[in-house]
């Protein structure tokens, strides 16, 4: 193997599901972990950020709490639904925590015990098998070019997981390109949105305040996804929003499983858990509770694979509930009915 060095264990991404497999696996194994973040915050994913009843849940059960430096004004206690297609708009009760997800990330980071060895601001460009190990190469933020091999590897890397790809070269899971714009904003009555308007995406948008400023972003088709985004921005000005002249545009892919047979957990000593296995609600995109459970399943277990059967009942759950969100006659009908809706003094 030469002069590199060998370790147990390389995970490969520190979001919520890698820093979280890393914070619970017994302390038996030598592990290096490898991400894009970096103290000088150069990589920010792209996300609203709010820590929904599932997530919660999640973190209540495990044991772990949450620092109030992590979150953001204001917290916003409903949601304010529009409906593109029917012109319908409804009020529903909701308990989200409204977070900085960079702040949450490097908080989950920060739990990671010391004897873990980490890479920061570094990204994997190619992974080899050899001699029964796994060869990592990866680029720091020099510009050199590092090697590492483990006898296990877990990818925690997101929607475009290199890990993935590398296991499972031919598998295809639904993919859309997620964009989101920051804009300078005080507002007298914030509120956080969800946007339905099928000429534009099957899946759909959001908007929020988030300290002085109003983020607006959604979920739309790869092919025509940015032409999509300000055909969208342009529709909303009618609802009285004000889209100019952003501070920053961001974009990642994000994955939205059509079945439980969607998710792939890894092989022959490669493990994948977060959004990189494909666990993430197809529902709403949430994908911290899925990215928490599947660490905390496979650190249980390890080195044997979980059978993760509470997280596809909860996603089956979830694709029980997409045609009532996303099918325009049954979201209409229910959107008229009033159910469960509630008035909001604006």
């Amino acid at each position: 193997m030469g002069s590199m060095e060998h370790y147990d264990i390389i995970i490969i991404g520190l979001g919520p599901a890698g820093a979280t497999f890393a914070r619970l696996v017994p302390d038996k194994y030598h592990i290096l972990a490898i991400d894009a973040k970096g103290e000088a915050d150069q990589y920010r994913k792209p996300c609203g950020g709010l820590l929904a009843p599932d997530a919660q849940k999640t973190i209540a059960e495990m044991g772990f709490h949450i620092t109030k430096d992590l979150l953001v004004d204001p917290q916003i206690f409903s949601v304010h639904t529009i409906d593109f297609s029917s012109k319908l708009e409804r009020h529903y009760q909701r308990a989200y925590v409204n977070l900085d997800r960079h702040a949450f990330d490097m908080w989950c980071i920060a739990q990671m015990p010391d004897r873990i060895d980490r890479s920061m601001d570094s990204r994997v460009i190619r992974i080899d098998w050899q001699d029964g190990n796994y060869i990592i190469h990866y680029r720091t933020r020099s510009g050199q070019t590092v090697t590492a091999s483990a006898r296990y590897i877990v990818g925690a890397d997101g929607a475009n997981s290199l890990v993935r790809r590398s296991l499972y070269p031919t598998h295809k899971m639904r993919t859309y390109l997620s964009i989101q714009e920051w804009y300078p904003h005080q507002a007298s009555h914030p509120f956080y949105a969800s946007i339905f308007d099928p000429e534009v995406s099957d899946c759909y948008s959001w908007a929020m305040y988030k300290d002085d400023c109003f983020i607006f972003g959604g979920a739309y088709p790869q092919a025509g996804a940015r032409e999509r985004f300000d055909r969208q921005k342009k529709k909303l000005r009618d609802y009285g929003f004000v889209l100019d002249r952003p501070i920053k545009r961001e974009a990642c892919l994000v994955l939205r499983p059509e079945r439980v047979a969607d998710i792939v957990t890894g092989k022959h000593g490669a493990y994948l858990i977060g959004e990189a296995a494909g666990w993430i609600s197809p529902s709403s995109l949430e994908g911290i509770s899925y990215a928490l459970i599947s660490a905390r399943e496979l650190a249980r277990h390890f080195p044997d694979m979980p059978s993760y059967r509470r997280l596809k009942l909860k996603l089956f759950g979830k694709l029980l509930k997409v045609p009532f969100l996303y099918q325009p006659t049954l979201r209409r009908l229910i959107m008229q009915s009033g159910l469960q809706s509630i008035k909001v003094k604006t």
